[in-house]
């Protein structure tokens, strides 16, 4: 059985693939939603975006909705850390009922093998691995700079939308953004983006592995978002 949590603030590739997948299972994929929306939790925790640290998002809109489905059935959760990235934490519920397995781990593949897998069943990876390491929000608050860049460029309207969830208090002063260093109005003027977009082409011209960029994009960001909240 598969089941996708779905925020309501997922990007359109996201639905693509997700179309695609049940093309090639041949089955639906359960879509699991959240009792309120995203901007009602935000009320609830007072403006106080999510971040590393509180991740209240993933807890209210993932983790809340899979545990409400699964019930108190006995049910067992396959968690997608690959063998190359066996340090990671997944999802791991404190359910009784729910016990956690590893298949990737268990049968030795690695991300090569995972790319290789998708692409030699014609899936393919989505498409906004041509822009972004990550499935999840398009607000997601782990999403590199260059990754934000990727949202103004390809998707306006979401990046407009996650800009408008910032707050700065104009009395103390106190910042409420995505991003601690600087806020998504200030990334998005022009000189910001040609230093950002700059900046990761010189990094991925002083790369010596033969990688790509999005294998740098990769390995700056394993080990940081949570599994239940990845495609």
């Amino acid at each position: 059985e598969y089941v996708f949590c779905d925020t309501g603030e997922e990007l359109p590739e996201t639905y693509e693939y997700l179309e695609r997948l049940e093309a090639f299972l041949g089955k639906p994929i359960v879509r699991l939603n959240p009792e309120r929306p995203f901007s009602h939790y935000l009320d609830l925790y007072r403006g106080v975006l999510p971040d590393a640290r509180t991740r209240w998002c993933t807890r209210m809109l993932k983790i809340r909705p899979f545990e409400r489905y699964v019930g108190d059935d006995p049910t067992i959760h396959y968690i997608a850390i690959r063998a190359d990235e066996a340090h990671r934490k997944g999802y791991i519920s404190k359910k009784p009922n729910i016990t956690p397995r590893y298949p990737f781990i268990e049968a030795g593949i690695t991300k090569h093998d995972v790319i290789r897998i998708l692409q030699e069943s014609s899936i393919g990876l989505p498409s906004y691995y041509t822009w972004r390491s990550r499935s999840g929000c398009y607000f997601c608050f782990f999403q590199q700079k260059i990754e934000w860049v990727g949202l103004l460029q390809h998707h306006p309207d979401l990046y407009n939308k996650a800009m408008s969830y910032e707050k700065i208090d104009p009395l103390t002063g106190q910042r409420f953004t995505w991003n601690p260093e600087e806020s998504l109005e200030e990334l998005a003027r022009p000189e910001r983006v040609k230093d950002i977009l700059t900046k990761t082409g010189q990094q991925y011209k002083r790369d010596k592995d033969g990688k790509n960029l999005l294998d740098i994009l990769f390995d700056d960001d394993e080990g940081d978002a949570c599994l239940i909240c990845h495609l």
